[in-house]
């Protein structure tokens, strides 16, 4: 979920699983002030719910931006019939490890 799609999203009500464990974080003035005005714009919407969506939102952000990075070992042939090159670059190693970790945490819940 992109960023701007955040504002729709809390006006909705929303579920999904949670993890037992908890994160806790200092934030700067400038954006605790940003999320307690967030808060009042969108009474039904905790400033709990809205970190854990603005978070969702960035880890998204983040995954669609790491570099691919081509490696030497064709994995597939594209549609026009042109070879695909593994992803060597840091995607690869992120979605394993959140894998491992989401098998972790399903297993905890």
């Amino acid at each position: 979920m992109k960023v701007n799609k955040l504002l729709k999203l809390w006006e909705e009500t929303g579920n999904g699983h949670l993890t037992n464990e908890e994160y806790k974080v200092r934030l700067p003035i400038a954006d605790a002030a940003k999320l307690q005005a967030l808060a009042e714009m969108y009474p039904r919407r905790s400033i709990t719910d809205i970190i854990t969506d603005l978070l969702s939102a960035a880890l998204e952000d983040i995954e669609s931006g790491m570099p691919y990075e081509s490696g030497d070992n064709i994995v597939a042939i594209d549609e026009q019939g042109d070879p695909l090159y593994e992803d060597i670059g840091p995607t690869p190693r992120y979605l394993s490890l959140t894998k491992k970790h989401m098998s972790s945490l399903e297993d905890t819940h």
